[in-house]
């Protein structure tokens, strides 16, 4: 199965990309293009953005920004990223599939199109993000995660708020190079904690209960434990062919905990 398209262009701007999104319902931004090739699509126009100079990462004084072009390999392999929050952003990219694939697949679709299945979002939900979209403008990755956009718009960047926040991520796959049965994270700035789970298999979520019980008392085994079982119990898990409910359900404290103590490691 492969999508078929009437017209390929490369627009010169993001004003005209927008516009030629807008020119057809089914016209496409084209990133990687790496999970549309999986589906049998009719496109009018694919606008492809890969020449409008998205491809990038920079540090700010109080910022990193991340270009929606910017590929999950140069995520994987970026020595400023691996700086920074133990670098959670590098290690929840590194598995996906194969290196082909990550030399394809971009940060922006795998942002936009808000997969369930992605690891790249749950380890970026453990930190303060925002996602700036041409039209839109800037919004909380975790609200742009909860209900998108209203309507069809292009993602420019990410921008990602430095600070000491400390962070793990971890997974479990049927084989390496499979997506996750499940995914979880756990940053901690202080008192701030956020838990995070994906690939449950929707999308994924802050466990703000869970999260907000780690950071109001001493972080003994037991406290950790009940957390986890918290954390379990605000989510909702499904089936797919990769795992069932209940095996995600079993799964996700152990990993969870994991995390917690991999965060608590690191002072």
């Amino acid at each position: 199965m492969m999508y078929s398209v009437r017209q390929y262009l490369f627009p010169r701007t993001l004003e005209e990309a927008h516009q030629l999104l807008h020119n057809h319902p089914s016209n496409t931004i084209i990133g990687g293009s790496t999970y549309l090739r999986l589906g049998g699509k009719t496109i009018d126009t694919a606008v492809d953005i890969s020449r409008l100079g998205l491809k990038y990462i920079m540090e700010t004084e109080d910022t990193i920004v991340i270009g929606a072009g910017t590929t999950l390999r140069e995520v994987e392999n970026s020595p400023l990223l691996n700086r920074y929050f133990n670098g959670i952003l590098n290690k929840s990219v590194r598995h996906i599939v194969g290196v082909q694939l990550r030399n394809l697949a971009t940060v922006g679709a795998n942002v936009f199109a808000r997969f369930g299945f992605s690891d790249l979002n749950t380890a970026l939900l453990t930190l303060d993000v925002d996602v700036e979209l041409y039209q839109g403008g800037l919004m909380p990755l975790r609200q742009f995660l909860q209900k998108g956009v209203g309507g069809r718009d292009i993602l420019v960047k990410l921008i990602i708020q430095k600070s000491e926040r400390q962070a793990s991520f971890q997974m479990l796959r049927n084989s390496q190079g499979d997506y996750a049965i499940l995914n979880a994270a756990v940053s901690r700035l202080e008192n701030d904690w956020r838990i995070v789970v994906g690939a449950r298999p929707g999308r994924c979520e802050i466990a703000g209960g869970a999260s907000a019980f780690l950071g109001e008392g001493s972080l003994t085994p037991e406290r950790i434990d009940q957390a986890t079982q918290m954390a379990v119990g605000e989510m909702t898990f499904g089936s797919n062919i990769r795992g069932s409910k209940e095996y995600r359900q079993g799964i996700c404290p152990v990993l969870i905990k994991r995390a917690v103590q991999e965060v608590l490691a690191w002072k």
